[in-house]
């Protein structure tokens, strides 16, 4: 038996068979072969093979998501059954004796460099495709499965260096208990949608995943971070009885799901949920969640070599507000740059990331990316109470661009007769100190705010919140980050607009008390969360709330502050 700990990210105990997911091999080396009839035909399997997958992925997306989403595999199906492109590989084969790995390589390249070098703007991102579609007929040809999770069909837990949001979405519906990675943290993504799916999970766990091999029993406490590899019969016991004891708490929990955020005297504290696709509104609305206080539209944008069209947009956006009936749904305008990469915009790397080209800056800057979300997401709005929020705003000049340019989505579908609500709520992300500092000026421009912890923090406490070696330096509790989010809340409560918290923070046990006592109405976090915050804002009146946040406030160190929450956990 070998035990240690890494970081709890998703709460929930797990115990299965591990399942290693190995990184994919693609290096291709150029091998000379003397039978180019038998290299010749192990490009026309592959190829046969990618239509066969592709056909399939189609088919399911058309299912799950659209016609929209489908459009991109036919063009794919369209490419592969181009003779060109088959014939350049096998042309190569003939000319060069190469093996059908290498010819794989130099077509692809061959191809990319043809539709970079031409003028049309869309052919060019047709690039992107023949990069896709030759990394599916390599993998056939190196015998690489499309995906490990895709074949899961016994329960396991995964062990990987990291996992995409698209990895981490594949897990829906399968026999998957937890999984570990090798990297990240807490406000990794890959741990953001473990949270949303309820799915236990740890992070960081570094070489120590190398302890572990392929069909090692395990048991996963995504809590406390623990591992445990090939229990001994006492460990798996005092385990079943850790497990009885968590269905005991989630069937009392159970009992909120019902039932309204407020303190035992009554105070009100809308619980919302956190969501990455439309899928999950289901999951929030399910667990009592009151609404949708952040719809990560970036994922929408990931994971993929095209850009999602407007009809592709629409039809996401509809399906949340139609799961929540009527609840109000807050989606985020597109927000990447920093950890978060789009394929498709092909942004350039850069020193310092979180600092700079990054969300509503791309938005501002590329306003034919921007327009066609909005236009998207007011057409949605009909659905539902759908509110457009605005990601790292640190003016009152951005938020000014921001509306001119959703005023001039209304102005197009205006023009061309499409049915759109005009009336949609407008908000802005607090996540830059100085907007928290002038969130008075910032108050007036908008109808509600949202605190995004995640980077409020990073940025008060100058952090990067996923480097491993200063995790430690990231602290929520901070008096200073404390004082940021009462700034904030005062200068919303001032001005009656709403003011919630949308980042990990709303979601952490015992956390909810405290952000009422600092004057925040709305928390949104994990769906599998929202219950546990029901629960504890109910412990206390709204007077034991604020006398404690004052306490926390008045704290000379983030060290004292974390010691006086421990001692109110207790």
């Amino acid at each position: 038996m070998l035990k240690w700990k890494a970081i709890g990210v998703s709460e929930g105990l797990a115990h299965a068979k591990a399942l290693i997911i190995k990184e994919e091999d693609l290096t291709v080396v150029k091998d000379t072969i003397t039978d180019v009839a038998a290299e010749q035909q192990r490009v026309t399997d592959a190829v046969e093979k990618a239509q066969v997958q592709i056909a399939q992925l189609r088919d399911e997306a058309e299912k799950n998501i659209g016609a929209a989403e489908a459009e991109i595999f036919d063009a794919h199906l369209l490419m592969l059954d181009d003779p060109d492109f088959v014939e350049g590989m096998t042309g190569i084969i003939a000319d060069e004796k190469v093996c059908a790995e290498y010819a794989c390589f130099v077509n692809c390249e061959n191809f990319q460099q043809m539709f970079r070098a031409m003028d049309d703007e869309y052919m060019q991102a047709r690039a992107a495709d023949i990069g896709d579609i030759s990394k599916r007929v390599l993998k056939n040809l190196k015998g690489i499965a499309d995906n490990a999770i895709d074949a899961v069909t016994e329960p396991c837990i995964l062990i990987a260096n990291d996992l995409t949001p698209s990895d981490t979405a594949r897990i829906g519906g399968k026999p998957v208990m937890g999984f570990i990675t090798r990297i990240g943290g807490r406000t990794s993504h890959s741990a953001i949608m473990a949270r949303s799916m309820g799915i236990p999970a740890i992070a960081g766990a570094g070489d120590r995943a190398d302890d572990i091999a392929d069909g090692d029993d395990l048991l996963l406490d995504g809590s406390t971070g623990e591992v445990v590899i090939a229990p001994d019969a006492e460990t798996l016991a005092d385990f079943k009885t850790k497990k009885a004891e968590e269905e005991k708490r989630r069937e009392f929990l159970a009992t909120y799901r019902d039932r309204e955020g407020a303190t035992a005297d009554g105070r009100r504290v809308v619980i919302e949920g956190n969501i990455g696709k439309p899928d999950d509104a289901v999951r929030v609305a399910e667990l009592g969640g009151e609404g949708v206080g952040l719809f990560r539209s970036e994922f929408l944008f990931m994971d993929r070599d095209d850009l999602p069209s407007e009809e592709e947009q629409f039809g996401a956006y509809k399906k949340a507000c139609e799961a929540m009936a009527g609840k109000p749904v807050i989606i985020r305008t597109l927000d990447i740059g920093g950890d978060k990469e789009v394929p498709a915009l092909a942004l350039e790397k850069e020193q310092n990331p979180f600092l700079g080209y990054r969300a509503i800056r791309i938005c501002l800057n590329q306003t034919d990316l921007f327009l066609t979300q909005l236009r998207a997401l007011l057409r949605a709005a009909q659905y539902g109470d759908l509110r457009i929020m605005f990601p790292m705003i640190s003016s009152a000049e951005e938020i000014r661009s921001a509306k001119q340019v959703l005023q001039q989505a209304k102005d197009l579908l205006t023009a061309e007769g499409v049915a759109f609500n005009a009336n949609v709520k407008v908000g802005i992300m607090i996540e830059i100190p100085v907007a928290a500092i002038c969130a008075d000026a910032l108050a007036k421009e908008v109808d509600f705010f949202s605190i995004g912890t995640n980077d409020l923090i990073q940025y008060s406490c100058a952090v990067d919140r996923i480097n491993e070696k200063i995790s430690y330096l990231y602290r929520p509790l901070h008096p200073g980050v404390l004082r940021l989010i009462r700034m904030t809340a005062k200068a919303a409560n001032e001005n009656g607009i709403e003011v919630g918290v949308c980042g990990e923070m709303a979601g952490t046990p015992g956390m909810a008390p405290i952000l009422c006592g600092l004057g925040v109405t709305n928390l949104s976090m994990s769906a599998s969360a929202m219950l546990a915050a029901k629960a504890d804002l109910a412990d206390h009146t709204f007077a034991e709330c604020q006398a404690f946040a004052e306490q926390l406030l008045a704290a000379p160190s983030a060290t004292a502050a974390e010691e006086l929450f421990a001692g109110w956990r207790k």
